[in-house]
């Protein structure tokens, strides 16, 4: 089994940017994704708010971060970590199947992942379609009634989406009865970070989130932590990139 100086967990914005610093400092380097890269980012089709880009689409601003990245020598693997291990030189990540990759230092940066309905709105959903991304999913429910679930402002821009497409859309709150001739829901009540794996690794706050200054290290040795499952007053696609930065660049120091 190959031992990489830098497993990074998470190939969204703040995995990919580790990456990027972590191997131009020399180090041998891997990314695990266990879906797709760019995480949520993928779902926009155009993003406003990225310096020096008017208008990248998710999808174009992920393609050109990863080509830029393998470019410089980064690896890049599918796998979704189920478990972190410490062993004798390192850590080491144990996926599906009892797939194991080796590290001496482990970034995590695996983002957040969309909350999901209660037990009690899930069971009132039944077979309906359950779909996270209107602008994704909403041209499959042309002419058909259809529930948006939440109260913030992503449910009102998911509603005033669907309203172009659905036949009737339905806007309702947490825990709220679903229509009964709505064909699919809608979820937009917040998300959750993807720590599932951590508890006991490192510490997490209340909310699951991964404990950590503006450092990015947690309180482990050689795990840091990047992107939207840190500790942080802002998360943006901005503040994740410096997360990445500043992971990759802590790792380089304490690998010496």
């Amino acid at each position: 089994m190959k031992k990489y100086d830098v497993i990074i967990v998470g190939a969204g914005i703040a995995g990919m940017t580790a990456a990027i610093y972590a191997v131009r400092g020399g180090k041998e380097v891997l990314v695990l994704e266990s879906r797709v890269e760019g995480g949520q980012i993928i779902n926009t089709t155009s993003i406003e708010n990225w310096p020096g880009e008017l208008g990248i689409s998710g999808v174009g601003l992920t393609r050109k971060i990863k080509e830029q990245a393998e470019e410089l020598g980064a690896e890049f693997d599918y796998a979704e970590v189920k478990k972190i291990e410490k062993n004798a030189n390192g850590w080491t990540m144990i996926g599906e199947d009892d797939e194991k990759f080796e590290a001496s230092v482990v970034i995590l940066a695996m983002g957040t992942e969309p909350r999901k309905l209660s037990k009690k709105q899930a069971a009132d959903a039944g077979e309906r379609a359950i779909s996270y991304c209107a602008t994704c999913d909403g041209a499959l429910y042309k002419n058909r009634p259809v529930v948006v679930v939440g109260s913030g402002n992503t449910a009102k821009h998911e509603t005033a989406y669907l309203k172009n497409i659905a036949s009737k859309v339905y806007h309702i709150h947490h825990d709220d009865p679903i229509p009964k001739d709505a064909v699919a829901v809608f979820v937009a009540i917040g998300r959750v970070p993807s720590t599932n794996f951590c508890d006991g690794l490192v510490e997490l706050d209340e909310n699951g989130y991964i404990i950590a200054g503006e450092d990015c290290r947690t309180s482990e040795e050689g795990i840091f932590v990047s992107g939207d499952c840190r500790t942080k007053n802002l998360r943006q696609l901005v503040t994740a990139a410096a997360d990445g930065a500043i992971a990759g660049t802590e790792a380089i120091k304490y690998l010496g």
